[in-house]
């Protein structure tokens, strides 16, 4: 999909002008591991015109093999986001209805091509989100993955707008996505959603208690992942990461945010961290920082894609802020 902004904090048509950038949530996390040095193949669906194309271009010239991305349909999906300032919220118009990637048939996507030599399957709450055939394609994914031995991590990236707009059951569905991970980035609202219920404790004994909720349920669930966050304005933030697995919990301290450019895609940065450093073979408390890293360097930069290499995380971890000569 595209993302459109208007330039620096202005309001959306305020000037006659808008900042394009290739967006996703998939395609963020693609980018991200694609730039730290990973194999990354992107499956999806553009129309054959010149939009379609040059985000095909974009995500290639990441690394990203891109030969799994079908040309078809009418029309790319699109997003708007008026950056906040001060007291101002950001604010995201969503219009995806009817994009090539949305009208793709579920048995569009030949799943024994797709997967063949791959190790690791990444799947996002918001392609379900879409409308029933995107949920139908993405539990197919999802059990085609599984059938194979192939490990599923999955970010719930729950938007209510999305869900809204069709006669969904975000709770079904994500359920049986979740049932097929062995990685889920969510956090205690996200597992109330799976589940049902709320829970009691706060900060983080809730955190527990809702993972312990979450591996009771889903017996494939290894690792949860999430951040938690502290908005003291728009161009400030508090942000730390924390992993649970079956075993115990890995908790970052507290970073301060400030002057932030831009917060989208931070999630994806995350979660982009998290992978990096498990497939690095660390540990869950690594994970922990090297996520917080890269979502902390990804609220640098405008756009929704973590553009770092292992050199922009290293320097973050060793606190180093001043100029590199």
């Amino acid at each position: 999909m595209l993302r459109l902004s208007p330039p620096g904090r202005e309001l959306l048509l305020q000037t006659p002008k808008l900042d394009v950038w290739v967006a996703g949530a998939e395609a963020n996390v693609a980018t991200a591991l694609a730039r730290l040095g990973h194999d990354v193949g992107f499956v999806s669906r553009v129309p054959d015109n010149d939009l379609g194309r040059s985000a095909i271009s974009t995500l290639r010239g990441h690394g990203i093999d891109t030969r799994t991305i079908q040309l078809g349909g009418e029309r790319m999906g699109l997003y708007l986001v008026t950056s906040g300032a001060g007291m101002r919220a950001t604010e995201v118009i969503y219009d995806r209805a009817g994009s090539a990637f949305a009208e793709a048939p579920a048995d569009a996507w030949d799943w024994d091509s797709l997967l063949a030599g791959v190790d690791r399957l990444h799947l996002s709450g918001i392609t379900p989100a879409l409308g029933p055939v995107p949920a139908e394609a993405a539990v197919a994914a999802a059990e085609a993955a599984t059938a194979r031995g192939i490990p599923i991590s999955f970010d719930g990236n729950y938007r209510a707008k999305l869900w809204e707009r069709w006669d969904s059951d975000p709770r079904s569905i994500l359920t049986k996505l979740v049932a097929t991970a062995d990685i889920l980035f969510g956090n205690h609202r996200d597992i109330a959603l799976l589940l049902g219920r709320d829970f009691s404790s706060d900060g983080e004994d809730r955190r527990r208690e809702a993972a312990d909720a979450a591996f009771a349920a889903f017996p494939k669930l290894q690792i949860i992942a999430s951040t938690a966050r502290h908005v003291d304005n728009v161009d400030t933030h508090r942000l730390s990461a924390r992993l649970d697995d079956r075993e115990g919990h890995a908790q970052t301290e507290e970073v301060v945010l400030a002057g932030i450019v831009d917060r989208i895609g931070g999630g994806d940065a995350f979660a982009s961290g998290v992978l990096h450093a498990l497939r690095q073979g660390g540990d869950i408390a690594r994970a922990a920082q090297v996520g917080l890293a890269l979502t902390s360097l990804k609220h640098s930069l405008p756009g929704d894609a973590a553009l770092f290499r292992q050199a922009d995380i290293d320097a973050f971890l060793a606190g180093g802020l001043d100029v590199r000569r």
